[in-house]
């Protein structure tokens, strides 16, 4: 009986010592630990480290602002310094850097280690050129219950599908359309387009009353739009064969000086349209003169007037870009869902509005 109460006695304290050992042991560590990487600034002034504002601001600068973009970028930093974007009023300042990411990076030295060395763009860092539109403005832009109403918001699904924000919005300056700076292209000779146009007046100049129904009325579309078209056929994106041996051999010149005479020109309105079908029409072309103009006159330089074109014509293009045949993504989303009456109706409409 003693040699077992002895042994019982002897077992305790080993492992209380143990323990004991253990809890030192661990006293130590975390103790040297919190002297190794406790900055010797720490508690100066409080609970913070004193030298943390003087070691921030001896960081290399990451964020180098507009600023340091303007003098590469001229155009794209007007465009942003005039837009919506930069509105302190309206509490919405999305500098270049938001989008692009930081002018700059930082080596790493360590764990809370300060550094002041890293790339610099353009020297040895490539900004990002942001090519999902939808993801990134959406970040802002997408209706959300309780999102400032300075935001504008869109239900992505319903706005424009799958097409990136960039079809429609310059995105330095976003209630900027997409292209219409292109206003400013060279203007273009209009008496040496009209010789040139000699070719094209079967099909698009043909006394009033004898135009053919399904070839669009050039007269008094905007430059930038008819310069546009020519070039789509001329490099197989418009698909058309007649089109393509008209224009292979134009110059871009040649283009310019085409599209600046019928521009020139004075539209002719299509009246004599079924009232109620203009109505119809009307009621609903809410989507379309966004584009195309409350009249049918786009306020945009390469978008095309509806205004004096043929009904039929109009018919056959939504129809087309409906069915597949006309290659443009925003188009084939705004004529999906139509139903040929519903196309006879906006074309009814278009027909009848009066030109500029």
């Amino acid at each position: 009986m003693r040699s077992g109460a002895a042994e019982k006695t002897d077992f305790m304290p080993k492992h209380i010592a143990r323990l004991l050992a253990l809890m030192v042991l661990f006293g130590a560590v975390a103790y040297g630990a919190k002297q190794y990487f406790t900055v010797d600034s720490y508690y100066i002034y409080g609970h913070y480290r004193g030298n943390a504002v003087a070691d921030i601001a001896s960081d290399k600068p990451k964020f180098k602002g507009p600023a340091f973009c303007a003098p590469c970028h001229a155009a794209q930093s007007t465009e942003w310094s005039s837009g919506v974007h930069n509105s302190a009023d309206l509490g919405k300042v999305v500098k270049c850097e938001v989008c692009h990411g930081p002018g700059g990076s930082r080596d790493v030295k360590g764990p809370y280690e300060h550094v002041s060395t890293g790339n610099d763009h353009p020297n040895n860092l490539k900004m990002a050129e942001p090519t999902d539109t939808v993801k990134l403005c959406t970040l802002c832009h997408e209706q959300i219950t309780g999102r400032p109403a300075q935001q504008p918001q869109i239900v992505v699904a319903d706005h424009a599908g799958t097409l990136q924000c960039t079809t429609c919005h310059n995105p330095h300056s976003p209630k900027t359309i997409a292209g219409s700076l292109l206003a400013g292209a060279p203007p273009g000779d209009a008496a040496a387009g009209k010789t040139l146009a000699a070719v094209c007046a079967g099909c698009h100049a043909a006394p009033a009353g004898a135009q053919l129904a399904l070839a669009p009325s050039l007269d008094g579309q905007r430059q930038a739009y008819l310069v546009e078209a020519i070039r789509a056929y001329k490099t197989g994106q418009r698909d058309n064969k007649l089109m393509l041996t008209m224009v292979q051999n134009l110059s871009d010149a040649d283009m310019q000086n085409v599209a600046a005479y019928y521009a020139g020109l004075s539209c002719r309105s299509g009246g004599g349209q079924d009232q109620a079908a203009v109505a119809a029409g009307h009621a609903l072309a809410t989507n379309c003169v966004i584009c195309h103009g409350a009249a049918g006159v786009s306020r945009q330089p390469l978008w095309p007037n509806l205004a004096g074109l043929s009904r039929d014509y109009d018919v056959a293009a939504l129809k087309s870009y409906r069915d597949g045949g006309r290659k443009n993504p925003l188009m084939s989303v705004m004529a999906k869902d139509l139903s040929d009456a519903d196309a006879t109706r906006l074309a009814a409409f278009f027909a009848s509005t009066q030109c500029k």
